[in-house]
């Protein structure tokens, strides 16, 4: 944003924008429950730490749906997450069903809805085809779509049918008279399938992109893609959203398509990590109980949180004692701004860390 559209702008018209509100009665929350578990906890340097994992994207992992969905931040921040965590799908070439994606995203968030994954494959395999396996890229960019701009989406989808009714009419056969008594019967050339034109389709969603309420496209590349097209249908022009390399610039957390499987995981964290690790591609995910009992039961914690399990900005239960985890934990002592592990460095089978884990249980303030 401009300095000078920042400095023209109401107060309460900032903080809407920004969901400053939604933050602070956040942090605010999560400090007070912390405090009833540790009483010496620092308030200030607790704030200072949320808001910088806000700020660097850190803090989605294993927050609620109702959190990762309240802002584009948000959204765009577990959009990351999930490339961070799974591409190594991607770099092996698995295709995987709409049902295991959703496991996928329920390792991350646990009451993650399935009514984004099926709108996610319905823009890349349309509705008879929603059965059908889809690799991690194209999975990955129309997710991001779809989850970012799903007000655009609802909007614009609203628009399309209007239209399209516009055009049925016009379809039924109409009899013309002729000197003969054989009735000629006409119809139009167009048919459901070949969508709405594209320029008044333009023109239909173009006042949506003035609206600060939700995030939209931008116009240029909205442009682009209805300006070189007599006509589009509703999923191919949100298909033409998700490979539109403007508009994942535009939204700045995925790479482009020729560098998204490329380089090493070595940002991941820790805990991240551990979670690629446990969720193998290669073993069938089922929509519920996998989910359930793969992901980590341990308090969340960000990459920039402290050594001190105490200060965790993300908790939201007690973490079960080691023979109660199901899954190889991860130690909140070893997690902090600077930890960062190389993809493979953590194995599945961490005995040894486990060993260790159980040991600084014994001294856990909690």
């Amino acid at each position: 944003m401009a300095s000078d559209d920042r400095f023209s702008m109401t107060t309460e018209k900032y903080l809407a924008k920004h969901h400053v509100l939604v933050y602070m009665e956040d942090a605010v929350a999560q400090l007070l429950e912390h405090r009833e578990e540790n009483s010496k906890i620092n308030p200030i340097k607790f704030l200072c730490e949320y808001f910088n994992s806000v700020r660097d994207g850190n803090h989605t992992m294993f927050r609620e749906y109702s959190y990762i969905h309240a802002t584009q931040h948000n959204r765009a921040s577990f959009v990351r997450l999930f490339w961070k965590c799974y591409r190594q799908i991607g770099k092996k070439g698995d295709l995987l069903s709409i049902q295991e994606y959703h496991s996928l995203l329920s390792l991350l968030c646990s009451d993650f809805p399935f009514e984004p994954v099926q709108k996610t494959a319905k823009i890349i395999l349309l509705d008879d085809a929603l059965d059908c396996l889809i690799s991690f890229s194209d999975f990955i960019y129309a997710f991001q779509v779809q989850f970012y701009f799903e007000e655009f989406i609802e909007k614009s989808h609203e628009m399309y049918l209007s239209l399209l009714q516009t055009q049925r009419s016009p379809r039924d056969p109409v009899v013309v008279p002729s000197g003969s008594d054989d009735a000629k019967v006409h119809q139009n050339s167009h048919h459901p399938a070949d969508g709405v034109d594209a320029n008044q389709y333009f023109r239909a969603i173009y006042p949506l992109c003035d609206r600060s309420s939700f995030s939209t496209p931008p116009v240029n590349a909205l442009k682009e893609i209805l300006f070189n097209v007599p006509r589009v249908s509703f999923y191919g022009f949100l298909m033409s959203i998700a490979k539109s390399e403007t508009i994942n610039e535009y939204i700045g957390r995925l790479p482009s398509k020729a560098e998204l499987l490329e380089g090493a995981d070595a940002d991941l964290t820790v805990q991240e990590a551990a979670i690629q690790n446990h969720a193998s591609p290669t073993v069938r995910l089922s929509n519920n109980s996998t989910a359930a009992t793969t992901k980590s039961k341990g308090r969340p914690i960000s990459a920039t949180t402290p050594t001190d399990a105490t200060q965790n900005v993300y908790s939201t239960q007690r973490p079960p004692s080691a023979s109660q985890r199901k899954t190889p934990p991860t130690r909140a002592g070893a997690v902090n701004n600077s930890m960062k592990v190389k993809r493979g460095t953590i194995k599945k089978d961490s005995t040894d860390e486990s060993s260790s884990d159980d040991t600084d249980d014994t001294t856990d303030t909690n």
